[in-house]
């Protein structure tokens, strides 16, 4: 096969009589409320990366299985659990794959609510600044493809979304469709091409339109020329608006606009028309796509969309000379883990090792190669140190810095943490990333130096660190610790907790969990000074402690840890633990399960330029906040869509806090569900986890409780930077700003840049009132020996100043250090090698692009909600 005729096979999957009576430009799912039956940003993104990853798996069968053939999915909704299921078999997990497409998707929307980016017209092919904007792209796309290459996926994904963004723009802004063009712009994604027939300044291209619909407004068939949208840069005489009721500039003639953003005249003169865009700029999204995925490869682009059920595997590991034992069994169950995955669909994507040896920590190995992680892995012994504590959450810090997306990390320690400090900001940032943190701790003080008293709750960092990241803290010994670290690894893939009722030990009755048919693979963790336990199914039917093997499982017990391991298929109904122990013991359940969720919160704007969901990290006190969940695994006929409903319940006592009433939103089969939370649910300044409570086809309850608690933050906190590469020697602007919407508030503001670039700031205490907010600047100086083709982080915190703290609001922002020079030439594959196919062909299959209905520097000033949110940069995701 040509290797670049992945740019051109995409359009054999495209469908070519669209159903949708019109479609959109506008962000993200919200947007429909101000253009019902349009197709968004979102919509194009997340349809393209299906179309490809099928063309992916029907180019590589899968191995061991009947390869896919494309006239299964003709005339079906391409889903991502149907995908998966096709290729890795039925029930296969799609989260990490989902994570990342809504990762791609958000970054695409962002460009529409970014300060920095929703009003420069070269991200947007505005203003007929067509060469411009077509470097942008360019720009993106070299640097999405510079973050991959250095396995810097999550980046590159941010860069992806913005380089679609802007290369869907063209379609929707432009005048290409009006030329009467069916095919994507042949010139636009190779450097090499020059863009020709431009209109020039002089060159009158639109007349006159007071209506709102101005189909006929354009004045020459030749040029092609974009609309000027507001009033920088000014319109000249003569020139076309982008129109619409948000588009200031639209009101001095020549009046109206060309852009087809939508399916509504009050917002796109040419809506008439959008169909004809969003189709174009769907096909053009899946060249860009398999653009990368030529230069990639398809491991580098299954890994740079996480087209895989696996996820990554990640260790922290203290290297002080009383850690052989712990050393060994790291090595021991990253062995396993390899030897057990590799060449299966459970092999970890990627593997990352981080080492700390007071003073110092790392660096980070981060590598694809399991071979070359083993290698180094099998090079680290155990030298010198001894003392207490450690740099522990330094290094962890850096290890989540560079794991990907739910992945699950291990810290195997015997030291308590020097750098208590970055509590808090490791607990958002594992929440940030989605991955759980687990502690082996060999506590034994006699084989550590003791330069000072030890405190009696110096391990309480980790059980925070833990808490907030979904993990465990397991207290073992030395003789334990490879039995403990391979039952760990062994539940580590893809599984979810169970809620326990109460979720909070001790308790004088028995422990509830609940198991449905969807689940398998039970295990129950149990830890602490435990002296006897029982384990009863529905049935009345029970196993106690000293019954290894027995009626209902296997039970193991390694010192103080117990791990029990159900027999599948285990009865469905409610399940009891009763324990007796010292002090508090911990009890986690996990299964394995297709059905699942993942969830978001954003703001609804639809007032202003761009209506859509503004995406938040955690939800802000005084904001009215819409809760997303996107349940995976819906089987047909196993479950009641409409019965789908979330309880909030506190993480310390579990104690219901209120419960939301989910409606489906968009297609059925996508799973997608929505709420608006009551605000007075956000006053919580504690930290709650959803629980998702549905029914099955006989009414049997469904249960799933998310992994990682959410925290309500005080101000809503927004970092931005350039929209391009550092570059060593330089120095970068960034910017942040700090609204509340309660208050007062007085603040205490902190940055830090890993690695440890010189900077400063204007901003490091503020008081903010009600709907009052500020602004902040960092000059970041990127030092000339700074490492091509690295990762910067940029992380920003806000800390109450009172007796009774609230939550910590915290962004980080990740930036690319490229020199100026550093471009890679895309490769022209030239009119000769580009197929041409019958654009009246068949249909193949039904596109989900379908309607769907239903004192400090810086100036502080009061404004409505609404209208600071949009003039706010976007922290990352």
């Amino acid at each position: 096969m040509n290797p670049l005729s992945h740019c051109y096979l995409g359009s054999l999957l495209l469908l070519i009589t669209w159903l949708f009576p019109a479609s959109g430009f506008f962000p993200n799912i919200w947007s429909l409320v101000a253009a019902p039956s349009s197709i968004t940003h979102q919509d194009l993104t997340e349809e393209a990366v299906l179309n490809v990853t099928l063309q992916l798996f029907l180019e590589r069968p899968p191995s061991g299985r009947s390869p896919l053939h494309l006239e299964d999915f003709q005339g079906q909704t391409l889903l991502a659990d149907d995908l998966f299921g096709a290729y890795f078999g039925l029930g296969t997990p799609t989260r990490h794959f989902r994570a990342a497409l809504g990762e791609v998707a958000r970054a695409n929307a962002a460009q529409d609510f970014l300060s920095v980016t929703k009003h420069n017209p070269e991200l947007h092919f505005d203003a007929e600044q067509l060469v411009g904007s077509r470097a942008r792209l360019l720009g993106s796309l070299q640097e999405a493809l510079s973050a991959a290459r250095a396995l810097e996926y999550a980046l590159a994904r941010q860069r992806l979304g913005a380089m679609l963004h802007t290369l869907q723009d063209f379609y929707s802004h432009s005048n290409w469709v009006e030329l009467g063009k069916q095919q994507p712009h042949p010139d636009l994604l190779w450097p090499g091409r020059k863009l020709k027939n431009l209109a020039q300044v002089g060159d009158l291209m639109c007349s006159d339109c007071e209506e709102l619909s101005c189909p006929g407004n354009l004045l020459n068939s030749i040029f092609l020329t974009s609309g000027y949208f507001g009033a920088k840069p000014p319109k000249p005489p003569g020139k076309c608006s982008h129109g619409g009721h948000f588009d200031q500039g639209s009101h001095d003639i020549p009046r109206g606009g060309i852009n087809k953003d939508s399916t509504s005249p009050m917002f796109s003169p040419h809506h008439a028309l959008h169909p004809q865009a969003a189709q174009l700029a769907f096909q053009a999204s899946i060249q860009a796509l398999n653009l990368l995925r030529d230069r990639l490869g398809d491991t580098g682009f299954s890994r740079l969309l996480q087209i895989s059920p696996a996820s990554g595997l990640s260790f922290v590991l203290d290297t002080t000379g009383s850690m052989r034992e712990e050393i060994n069994a790291a090595k021991m169950q990253a062995r396993k883990i390899i030897d057990q995955h590799r060449g299966g669909p459970m092999e970890p994507t990627h593997y990352i090792l981080v080492p700390f040896h007071d003073p110092g920590f790392g660096p980070v190995l981060k590598t694809s190669d399991p071979d070359a992680f083993w290698k180094h892995l099998n090079e680290i012994h155990a030298l010198g140190g001894g003392d207490e504590p450690e740099m522990c959450l330094s290094a962890l810090e850096l290890a989540l810095l560079h794991t990907p997306q739910f992945s699950d990390i291990f810290v195997f320690t015997d030291a308590s943490p020097k750098d208590v400090h970055l509590t808090r900001r490791i607990e958002a940032l594992s929440q940030k990333q989605h991955c759980k943190v687990t502690f082996l701790v060999t506590e034994d003080p006699s084989r550590r130096i003791r330069r000072e008293v030890l405190f009696p709750k110096r391990f309480e960092p980790y059980e925070a660190i833990a808490r907030a990241s979904g993990g465990e803290v397991i207290f073992t010994k030395d003789k334990h610790i490879q039995n403990v670290a391979s039952v760990m690894g062994e539940s580590m893939m893809d599984m979810v907790t169970l809620a326990l009722v109460p979720p909070v030990l001790p308790c004088k009755e028995p422990l509830v969990f609940h198991v449905d048919k969807l689940l398998h693979g039970v295990i129950i963790h149990l830890h602490g000074e435990i002296s006897t336990f029982r384990i009863s199914d529905p049935s009345g039917i029970s196993q106690d402690i000293y019954q290894d093997q027995g009626p209902l499982g296997h039970i193991q017990c390694f010192g103080q840890f117990w791990t029990v391991s159900l027999k599948d298929p285990p009865q469905v109904g409610a399940w009891l633990i009763a324990i007796t122990a010292q002090g508090t013991p911990a009890v986690r359940v996990k299964a394995k399960t297709s059905l699942d969720f993942l969830f978001s919160f954003g703001i609804p704007i639809e007032n202003g330029p761009h209506p859509g969901l503004y995406p938040l990290s955690q939800p802000v006190t005084g904001l009215h906040t819409l809760l997303l969940v996107e349940v995976m695994g819906l089987v047909s006929g196993i479950l009641e869509m409409n019965h789908f409903y979330i309880i909030l319940r506190g993480s310390s006592k579990g104690e219901e806090l209120g419960h939301v009433a989910l409606e489906p939103t968009g297609i059925p089969k996508r799973g997608l569900f929505t709420a608006l939370l009551d605000p007075k649910l956000l006053l919580i300044q504690r930290p709650f986890f959803l629980e998702l409570i549905g029914q099955d086809d006989r009414g049997s309850s469904l249960q799933r409780v998310a992994s990682q608690p959410c925290i309500v933050v005080p101000v809503l906190l927004e970092l931005s930077g350039p929209s391009n590469s550092l570059s060593p020697g330089h120095q970068a602007l960034l910017s942040f700003r700090i609204s509340s919407f309660s208050g007062p508030w007085d603040l205490i503001i902190t940055a830090s840049v890993r690695p440890s670039f010189p900077f400063t700031s204007n901003l490091s205490r503020v008081h903010l009132e009600k709907n009052e907010s500020v602004w902040g600047q960092i000059w970041l100086q990127v030092p000339d020996s700074a490492t091509l083709d690295s990762l910067v982080t940029v992380i920003v915190t806000a800390e109450t100043m009172s007796n009774n703290p609230s939550p910590s609001a915290h962004a980080f922002l990740q930036l690319f250090v490229q020199s100026f020079s550093q471009q890679e030439q895309l490769d022209d594959p030239g009119p000769s090698s580009r197929p041409s196919h019958n654009t009246a062909g068949p249909e193949l299959y039904t596109s989900t692009l379908e309607p769907q209905r239903d004192g400090a520097a810086g100036t502080i000033r009061a404004e409505p909600w609404w209208k600071l949110l949009l003039m706010l940069s976007i922290a990352t995701w």
